[in-house]
């Protein structure tokens, strides 16, 4: 049997990623789940990676594009969620400050090891 741990996210340290980005990561052997403040008007460039990923809007709106070329969109708010296929390009543009949870699996290797340049740039 796997160990257990207990987790409080208010015991977990705020990483500032960019000037419009802080999260907080809590993380096992298959999944990653993280806590993520962003600032009205950022938006998290076009991107995608072999991770599933499942976002869910705490506060504020999130306007995100799919698709190679954001062909589609969506704009999600308090208490909205979307399941991010694995592979599928999006990027999400804020209104008004967002307080979001995203999870993934398999877990985010790249913002384990601070290779998710695509933020930090």
């Amino acid at each position: 049997m796997a160990e257990l741990e207990q987790v409080n996210w208010d015991d977990i340290e705020w990483e500032d990623v960019n000037p419009h980005m802080k999260r907080k990561i809590v993380t096992g052997e298959l999944m990653t789940v993280a806590k993520i403040a962003l600032k009205d008007g950022f938006t998290v460039p076009l991107h995608s990676h072999i991770n599933e990923q499942i976002t869910q809007v705490i506060s504020g709106k999130m306007k995100f594009r799919f698709g190679d070329n954001g062909e589609d969109e969506m704009i999600l708010g308090p208490g909205d969620v979307v399941v991010i296929p694995a592979n599928l390009p999006h990027e999400a543009t804020m209104i008004g400050d967002v307080l979001e949870m995203d999870s993934w699996a398999p877990r985010r290797e790249d913002w384990l090891n601070k290779t998710d340049d695509y933020l930090r740039g």
